[in-house]
């Protein structure tokens, strides 16, 4: 009835999957003998066969967790990525993608590139067992973070067959009674419970858009990605959204800078702040990203490191501290303020990029060295700076 695999139940009870799928046969052919219901046959279906057999795919633990407690069957499939961070590839199972983003991943967040590794295989195991599904589901939000994982697996999908599968999709970017919904995470089971059987199949139209959204997601390409604002992504509602907000990340025109950093100097403007509230904050200005906490102590990070720092941690005496190998407090245990640069920065008075050695991957874009270009938001197209 919770939806939990022969396999997590046999687990939970301590005991082998044949010795499980014995008690609930046993317990299946008692209960027929003690219903009383006109319609036999339908109940015998339900009870003996499952029902129809359902596979939900879902953006995180939270979001898998509470699925497992609602009352809406299937099997539970939690998507482990973070797109929107470090490089994308077209096909991100190839060996050596996979290891390039790995070591990354490790470097930079602290992600151990095995259990990445690891992770990535297990859940591609399980994904490539969609055929054994009479219909998948995704689970996915507005944001940045949700609408990369939609635009890689519709591209997965899209080169598969599908044979009696059926493909279905639940994308929503509000939900009624909060203010500021950001995310399924949010919901409680009984307001998940409500979204069972809104979701609406996937059509070409949606593995096309995502196909090519993905394909525009991890090109090298600048111009690939700009072009993407010009297709016509109406068939995933908040798909243009969220690469708007991929292209608010690169260099900007004002400052050099990428949304999360110039967020981030103002909310600082005005003194120093904790880390963690600084998370928040800077989470409610930008909440289109998706943008999780672990992301954002790397871009705080990378922000305090650079040779021209844009910020500084302070420790508990308020003295300045460099974020070297020898201090061992996290960075959401750390305070936080601006440095004269980042200052300047804040204002618009610097070009900041030409004073910082970059070296970031937004997508399949990697942003090294000189960057002789800027992103015009209000324009979406960037702009040669000479």
């Amino acid at each position: 009835m919770l939806g939990y695999s022969i396999k997590e139940i046999a687990a939970a009870l301590n005991v082998s999957p044949a010795v499980l799928k014995k008690r609930l046969y046993d317990a299946r052919r008692t209960l027929r003998t003690s219903l009383h219901v006109s319609n036999v046959v339908t109940v015998f279906h339900d009870l003996y066969e499952g029902g129809a057999k359902m596979l939900h795919i879902v953006n995180g633990d939270h979001v898998g967790e509470t699925l497992k407690r609602a009352a809406i069957p299937g099997d539970v499939l939690v998507w482990r990525e973070v797109y929107p961070v470090g490089p994308a590839f077209l096909d991100m199972e190839d060996r050596e993608c996979r290891t390039m983003r790995a070591a990354y991943l490790e470097r930079e967040m602290g992600i151990p590139a095995n259990d990445y590794v690891r992770v990535c295989e297990e859940q591609e195991r399980e994904l490539g067992r969609f055929g054994t599904y009479d219909e998948v589901v995704m689970w996915f939000e507005h944001d940045l973070f949700d609408q990369t994982m939609l635009w890689y697996l519709l591209r997965w999908f899209a080169g598969r067959p599908l044979g009696r599968t059926k493909l279905s999709l639940l994308c929503i970017g509000e939900f009624p009674g909060i203010d500021r919904f950001r995310g399924l995470g949010q919901l409680t089971v009984e307001q998940l419970e409500t979204l069972s059987g809104t979701w609406r199949p996937v059509g070409r139209r949606e593995f096309e858009t995502g196909a090519k959204l993905w394909e525009a997601y991890a090109s090298p390409s600048l111009e690939t990605h700009a072009l993407a604002l010009s297709c016509d992504t109406s068939a995933l509602p908040y798909a243009r959204s969220a690469f708007r907000w991929h292209l608010a990340r690169l260099p900007s025109v004002r400052n050099g800078l990428g949304i999360v950093e110039q967020t981030t100097l103002v909310a600082l403007r005005d003194g120093a702040r904790a880390a963690t509230d600084l998370f928040r904050d800077v989470g409610d200005r930008i909440g289109d990203l998706g943008m999780g906490d672990m992301e954002y102590w790397h871009r705080l990070r990378s922000m305090a490191e650079r040779p021209k720092a844009l910020i500084r941690f302070v420790d508990e005496a308020e003295r300045p501290s460099t974020c070297s190998a020898a201090n061992t407090l996290p960075v959401s245990a750390r305070r936080v303020e601006l440095t004269v640069f980042g200052r300047t920065a804040e204002a618009g008075e610097t070009d900041a990029i030409r004073e910082i050695e970059m070296d970031e991957w937004y997508g399949g874009l990697r942003l090294d060295g000189r960057i002789d270009w800027r992103w015009d938001a209000k324009t979406e197209r960037a702009v040669l700076q000479i």
